[in-house]
């Protein structure tokens, strides 16, 4: 049987076994903003404005400064499968 508390306790102890150099307990999923920004053919600059993420926020993904959070990777996954489409959502939404 598997309680939430169990559930809960083996993720802190996969955090402090990665905390402490552990990599093989890690579940970190990491993409490359660089090569995403990349196959677009933009600059951070243009990239930042076209996708809207701010452009502090494109050079520190890119200089390997910060990891992008679980709702700005899923966007550049989105913006890797199909960039033009996401284009087409964010001008629906304003």
């Amino acid at each position: 049987m598997t309680s939430a508390y169990g559930k809960i306790a083996a993720g802190l102890e996969d955090a402090i076994a990665f905390a402490g150099g552990d990599e093989a307990r890690a579940r970190v999923a990491v993409i490359d903003a660089r090569a995403v920004r990349a196959a677009t053919n933009l600059t951070q600059d243009d990239f930042a404005r076209r996708f809207r993420f701010p452009l502090g926020t494109v050079r520190d993904w890119e200089q390997r400064r910060r990891q992008p959070d679980a709702g700005s990777a899923t966007l550049l996954k989105m913006i890797a499968a199909d960039p033009a489409g996401v284009e087409r959502i964010i001008a629906k939404i304003g």
